[in-house]
């Protein structure tokens, strides 16, 4: 993590802050910071404790007990109506979040590393995982923890970073148009990559195109002459290109399965540890990964080529994406005592994801029975009923037996489906408890259960259930 003195944190932030260097005794000016906390629930001995002002918040009435738990500084906003805090010295700036995201900025400028940014709809995180795995076989690298990939979240992960950190892999994410122009001028990327255009945020931006044009800011804050890895699947990425801000000179690679793009699987094949394939370039090497879906196999492109940027071997590409741990819910492949296989999707869902996972259901063999349980999928806008139903129309006997949702948005996947499976095949629910005791009592051991649905659905709950871990008759 960041290792400052204050003097050397006032310099950090001098571009847009003027700093008290010139009022402080030496042994101020020279007094060691150790990291940035903005929660005094977890502030260590040393940090720099930066509060934050929100609409229901003010970190200003917690910086004494910041500095009663060892803080070593605290940033604080000027004229602000809160008692300073005693003990520890002040670093007054116009704008506490301001000046946290120019301190990352510094400081990442400071690092000899190379930046990994990765935005996109779908799979962002998924694809940070995999090319976190790939970037460890040769280098020190860092990536995003959890979803710390907003305008708060991505300063504090570059402030984490230590100074001997060779990669930083660097999840963007966004809600609307400029968010991730500022994290991409934060994080100041070597390599840019987006996943896939997709619907999330249609409600916010109104448009697909929008959400491309939001998603292909990534490139305003990469470096001159830097990489662009891009899903040459998703035509509206090239669409917008030509209007959006970039570096004057850039490389490109398009991934995807499509064979007009530059990399492209092969040979995939699915089996119950994942999948694998080979690329179209004519390696030798076949590649793995622990993880199962055709969608996941483009992530996977899309870190063989952040990986060969890097100067890293297919041969130790393939142990990099052999070995990925993956971050919670993304189709983590369960068995419950039962024998039941049980599908846990259950982190977030958008139109293009729940069509992939369901594709996913249909290529797997060796099941009795196949059920779906499906969630609303939020933030869709004016058109969820329609992008809804339009989900339950692809769903036939080939994909799943049996479709269960959950949610009011939900029930227009079960009205499109009734158009290719039998309406006693299908059932909605408003209650999880209920929906988890009626697929109890249709499973069998060598049955297979997709979950999925937003996350602010908690179809985790489900899946507890079906795993023993939660009794059938609590549930929420």
């Amino acid at each position: 993590m960041m290792r400052r003195t204050i003097a050397q944190i006032e310099r950090m932030l001098a571009r847009r802050y003027a700093g008290q260097l010139e009022s402080r005794t030496k042994e101020e000016a020279e007094r060691l910071v150790i990291g940035v906390s903005t929660d005094t629930r977890t502030i260590a001995q040393g940090n720099l404790f930066v509060p934050l002002v929100g609409e229901k918040f003010d970190g200003h009435q917690y910086a004494q007990q910041a500095v009663d738990k060892g803080a070593a500084a605290v940033l604080w906003q000027r004229g602000h109506e809160a008692e300073p805090p005693q003990g520890a010295p002040l670093i007054l700036v116009d704008d506490t979040l301001g000046a946290l995201q120019q301190l990352a900025k510094a400081y990442r400028q400071e690092l000899d590393m190379k930046v990994v940014g990765i935005t996109g709809s779908n799979g962002k995180t998924t694809t940070k995982d995999l090319v976190h795995a790939v970037l460890a076989v040769q280098y020190r690298v860092h990536k995003t923890q959890g979803n710390l990939n907003n305008h708060i979240g991505l300063p504090l992960t570059l402030l984490q970073l230590s100074e001997d950190t060779e990669a930083a892999v660097l999840e963007m994410g966004m809600s609307g148009r400029g968010e991730i122009e500022l994290l991409s001028g934060i994080g100041a990327p070597d390599i840019a990559v987006i996943t896939i255009i997709g619907e999330s945020h249609l409600e916010q931006l109104g448009s697909r195109e929008e959400i491309a044009r939001a998603k292909v800011e990534i490139l305003s804050g990469l470096a001159d002459g830097g990489l662009f890895v891009y899903n040459g699947d998703s035509e509206l990425i090239e669409a917008v290109l030509p209007e959006m801000p970039k570096p004057k000179t850039m490389r490109t690679v398009r991934f995807g399965m499509g064979q007009d793009c530059d990399l492209f699987a092969s040979n995939v094949q699915m089996t119950a540890d994942g999948a694998h394939f080979t690329l179209n370039d004519g390696g030798a090497v076949e590649f793995a990964i622990p993880l199962l879906g055709r969608h996941n196999v483009t992530n996977a492109i899309a870190a063989i080529a952040v990986g060969r940027e890097l100067g890293i071997s297919d041969e130790c590409i393939a142990e990099g994406l052999a070995s990925v741990q993956m971050t919670g819910m993304r189709i983590e492949v369960r068995q419950a005592p039962s024998g039941l296989t049980v599908l846990n999707d259950a982190y977030n869902a958008s139109p293009t994801s729940m069509e992939a996972a369901l594709k996913l259901l249909a290529e797997l063999g060796g099941f009795r029975c196949k059920f779906a349980v499906l969630g609303d999928m939020l933030e869709l806008g004016p058109q969820e009923a329609e992008l809804h139903r339009g989900i339950g129309e692809r769903i036939g006997p080939e994909t799943a037996d049996y479709l269960l949702t959950y949610g009011e948005r939900a029930r227009h996947i079960a009205d499109g489906a009734l158009i290719r499976l039998p309406a006693d095949r299908i059932r909605s629910f408003n209650d999880k408890r209920e929906l988890a005791q009626h697929l109890l009592t249709l499973a069998e051991p060598n049955d297979v259960v997709l979950v999925k649905g937003s996350r602010g659905m908690r179809l985790e709950d489900v899946v507890a259930v079906l795993l023993g871990d939660e009794p059938a008759g609590s549930g929420h």
